[in-house]
């Protein structure tokens, strides 16, 4: 225990000290490695060549690249439409708007960054006009982009299946109806809160025709084509996760030029912030390699389940202390950080335990993304900060997203209870 709070006060206090991630863990990988055997430094070489030499991980700036492309593409603001003529009537009116519309864009983009600032885009200006509650509004932007690292396919699930060499492609299909869930939780939080508020703000006026609306449910179907082209490369066994990106990538730019968006500038702009995002999420990931091998080299995550086991606890009393863990390092630690730096420790624990890993992946998604959203550090509050049409203060955002931050944590408390919710799927799939 002194060993597991040593190395988790070394990574807190080197991104406080201004370190980048990347360098925070590195730095813990040596000083785990220096108070053990010492082999780190000759080791090296191999391990950055053995994480990078990865066919599976060539889908990370594949997907990377799929999102950017597609938030280019001008899809979102049709999708939007498409949708809003839909919910205008609930309680909340476009606010769950802005929750299916996440969830969809999820479906392809694979990152909450990119959901998160695409939406944002699109509704912020709507709702503006349209008098909508502000901190409702940035909340449900902020809260309904975490839903892309749920919703498949997904970065980080790409990450922890390396990390953990669970099967992805498990992985992809446990987060569909998770990820649904928790789209319909927020909607559900969406109305209690709107209703308690007296601000249960509807869209009024005349509906267009039911013609016209169904005809403006075809603006959906590009995002539905690119998610049918991933996963169902993927399940029908044509491809891997890794070739199914590629093939996505194509759909994107069919996309893309049948909008009349796909230009030189536009490309030129997808390619740079894709390797940008790439290298960042790459180097996150050697490290962690790196890390995860020093801690074993200590034995640490042996150590730790045995440590667990002496206290006698039940299985669902640990993983309560995992959620309370993890709700309180994500406010000091990014999200994939957050991952990365526990998942070798953590998963070993766990399976030790009797869960399965493909429902702890499901499980440690969820809290990233509560880590998101979590002040102050949470990424997207950021970034829809850096959207508002007209700035103010941060504070705004962060409590705009406290009803979200409740719904996702009715949702963990569900999906502890029922374990299905996350492999009833996958069993089915691959029975």
């Amino acid at each position: 225990m002194a060993m597991g709070l040593l190395f988790t006060g070394a990574i807190m206090v080197f991104l406080m000290a201004g370190l980048h991630v990347a360098t925070a863990i590195f730095f813990t990988a040596y000083l785990a490695d220096w108070l053990d055997m010492g082999v780190l430094p000759s080791m090296i070489g191999n391990l950055t060549w053995n994480t990078m030499n990865e066919f599976l991980l060539v889908a990370i700036p594949l997907f990377i690249l799929l999102g950017e492309l597609l938030s280019r593409s001008g899809v979102a603001e049709l999708m939007y439409k498409g949708l809003s003529v839909w919910l205008r009537w609930l309680p909340g009116g476009l606010l769950h708007t802005n929750i299916v519309a996440s969830a969809l864009f999820a479906a392809t983009s694979g990152s909450t960054v990119a959901t998160a600032a695409t939406i944002g885009t699109v509704a912020q200006p709507t709702m503006a006009k349209l008098g909508y509650n502000e901190r409702m509004v940035l909340g449900s932007i902020a809260a309904g982009g975490t839903l892309g690292i749920l919703i498949p396919p997904s970065i980080n699930m790409i990450v922890y299946g390396a990390l953990t060499n669970v099967s992805v492609g498990k992985l992809f299909i446990a987060g569909v109806i998770p990820g649904l869930a928790l789209a319909i939780t927020m909607s559900a939080i969406i109305v209690v809160v709107s209703l308690i508020w007296g601000d249960s703000h509807r869209e009024e006026g005349p509906l267009p025709s039911l013609a016209k609306r169904l005809r403006m449910l075809l603006d959906l179907l590009p995002v539905l084509f690119v998610f049918a082209l991933v996963m169902g490369s993927i399940y029908a066994g044509l491809a891997t996760p890794t070739e199914a990106a590629a093939v996505g990538i194509v759909g994107a730019l069919i996309i893309a030029a049948s909008n009349r968006t796909l230009t030189v500038a536009m490309l030129h702009e997808s390619f740079l912030s894709s390797v940008r995002t790439t290298a960042m999420v790459m180097l996150v990931l050697t490290t962690a390699f790196v890390l995860n091998f020093s801690l074993s080299l200590t034995g640490l995550p042996q150590q730790l389940s045995e440590y667990i086991r002496d206290l006698n606890w039940s299985a669902t009393t640990t993983i309560w202390m995992l959620v309370l863990f993890y709700l309180l390092l994500g406010i000091f630690i990014e999200a994939m950080a957050m991952m990365v730096t526990t998942v070798g420790i953590v998963t070993p624990l766990v399976v030790s335990l009797g869960f399965d890993p493909v429902w702890f992946g499901i499980f440690i998604t969820v809290m990233m993304e509560l880590a998101i959203i979590s002040p102050p550090v949470g990424l997207n509050l950021y970034v829809v900060q850096n959207l508002r049409p007209v700035k103010g203060s941060i504070n705004d955002v962060f409590i705009g997203v406290l009803p979200f931050v409740v719904a996702m944590l009715i949702f963990v408390a569900l999906l502890i209870e029922f374990p299905g919710i996350a492999l009833w799927l996958p069993n089915q799939v691959f029975k």
